[in-house]
C-alpha cells in the first residue's frame, strides 16, 4: 500500500496493492496495522454507502462537534472527490483539494477531521463507500455551500450545468458565514 499526501498534506491518497490473475482479484482495503505503519492512524466506527446518478453533488458536509475523518472509496463508477480545510488556524484554511476516484483504480481518499467533504458523480451511476472516525450526529452536521466563490472549487461540470443537489446542499453556508474549527 502507498499513502501519499495531496497539496493539502493532511489529506491523503491511499493506493492499496491489488492482486489480480485470471480468476479475478483480491485487495485489502483496510488493515489497521498496515495503515498505522504507513502513517494513517485512524479508528473507524461507522461505514456508509451512497448510490447516486451522474451530475449528483453530495456535500460539502462536516460535523462541527464530533468531527469525522473519512476514508472514501468508489465501488462502482467515478467521482470527483473534494475536501475543504475548515481549521481556522491552519495555513491552508479555506483551501480545497480534489482527486478523481474510480472503482477501477482502487484508490481511496482520507479526509481528516476538520475538513468539509463532498463529491460530484462523473459516471452514469456511482456507489461510494466511506468509513468514519465518529458516528453521524445530525444535530452537529453543517454544510458548506458547494459553489462558494470564496472557496472557488473547480467542479468539472459542463458549462452552464447545475448539479443535482439535496435541499440541504442547496442551502449550505458560505465560508465567511460558516461555523469552522478553532484549531488546525
Amino acid at each position: 500500500m502507498r499513502i501519499s499526501p495531496l497539496s493539502i498534506p493532511d489529506v491523503l491518497l491511499v493506493t492499496p496493492q491489488v492482486h489480480a490473475d485470471d480468476r479475478g482479484y483480491f485487495v485489502e482495503v483496510w488493515h489497521y496495522g498496515k495503515f498505522r505503519a504507513a502513517g494513517l492512524d485512524a479508528r473507524f466506527v461507522q461505514d456508509n454507502q451512497s448510490g447516486s446518478q451522474r451530475g449528483t453533488l453530495r456535500g460539502l458536509h462536516y460535523q462541527i462537534r464530533r468531527p469525522q475523518g473519512k476514508l472514501v472509496r468508489v465501488v462502482s463508477g467515478e467521482i470527483f472527490d473534494v475536501a475543504v480545510d475548515l481549521r481556522r488556524t491552519s495555513p491552508t484554511f479555506g483551501r480545497w483539494v480534489a482527486t478523481t476516484l474510480t472503482a477501477d483504480d482502487w484508490q481511496q481518499l482520507y479526509v481528516p477531521p476538520g475538513f468539509a467533504h463532498g463529491f460530484l458523480v462523473m459516471s452514469e451511476r456511482a456507489e461510494v463507500v466511506y468509513k468514519c472516525t465518529d458516528f453521524y450526529f445530525p444535530e452537529h452536521e453543517c454544510t458548506l455551500l458547494w459553489n462558494d466563490p470564496d472557496v472557488g472549487i473547480a467542479w468539472p461540470l459542463p458549462a452552464g450545468a447545475t448539479p443535482r443537489l439535496s435541499v440541504k446542499d442547496q442551502s449550505g453556508r458560505r465560508l465567511a458565514e460558516a461555523e469552522t474549527y478553532p484549531c488546525g
